[in-house]
């Protein structure tokens, strides 16, 4: 019987990822399994990048062609080398997205929490053991560039999260955002805010600041993402530190 991590990879763009899918590394054979909860829900298909290219539906999360390289490839390698059990990866994440359009109700939070439910459904229905459930987050951008305050956005974020922990997530593993290339102090709250959620959550855990980097490092492509090396150097730190927490079995009780 198989082993496996459950893994939803949920956000903005900088989570379903606007880089170079021929820049991102392969995945390590056995390391990591999508479920494509839309295009083929009766199935578990090796990952490979761009990571829930084609996993739109229509009043849900939909961009269609946007997915073109993502930090998904890098993180699941990492995590496996930790705990050497597989990832089964969901894909349901939307550029430009803001925590209101996630909120309990939306549209968002609907599709991702059916792709969620199918794919709990589907594991179960393969005999397959499930060690861990967790959510992988990075989102934040477009509330920055709106004026969202600090508190209003990790007010949302909590609420998001309390929902999806109802659902049977067990963990949240935060990515920070990163810094506007043009205004590099216009994300501060929102990354305030994500620090103070790690520190205050015991089941959230903060897993990579690395994107606040690499503005000043070349390593971003237009005013909001990234070249694909970054995106690889954020999902390997992220997954590696994924992997550690999921070994020690950390923060197994509920917001």
């Amino acid at each position: 019987m198989m082993e496996a991590d459950i893994l939803l990879f949920m956000g903005q763009s900088n989570m379903a990822g606007r880089g170079d899918d021929q820049l991102a590394p392969k995945v390590l054979p056995g390391a990591a399994w999508e479920y494509r909860a839309v295009t083929e829900p009766d199935r578990l298909v090796p990952l490979v990048e761009p990571f829930g290219v084609n996993e739109n539906r229509e009043g849900g999360v939909w961009e269609p062609g946007m997915k073109t390289g993502s930090m998904v490839a890098a993180f699941v390698n990492a995590c496996y080398r930790k705990t050497g059990r597989p990832v089964i990866a969901v894909s349901c994440s939307k550029g430009g997205s803001s925590i209101r359009e996630w909120q309990p109700g939306t549209p968002y939070f609907k599709d991702a929490a059916a792709r969620f439910s199918a794919c709990l459904s589907f594991v179960e229905s393969q005999k397959v053991a499930v060690h861990s459930i967790g959510m992988v987050w990075c989102q934040g951008c477009t509330d920055a560039d709106n004026g969202m305050t600090k508190e209003e956005y990790k007010e949302k974020t909590l609420t998001l999260f309390q929902a999806f922990q109802a659902l049977g997530v067990e963990n949240i593993f935060l990515i920070q955002i990163g810094n506007h290339r043009e205004q590099p102090d216009l994300y501060v709250p929102m990354q305030e805010a994500q620090e103070e959620l790690a520190a205050s959550v015991d089941t959230i855990f903060m897993t990579s600041r690395s994107f606040r980097t690499f503005r000043d490092r070349g390593l971003m492509k237009d005013s909001y993402h990234y070249k694909q090396e970054a995106y690889n150097l954020v999902g390997e730190e992220a997954g590696a530190r994924t992997g550690e927490i999921l070994t020690k079995e950390a923060g197994k009780t509920k917001l």
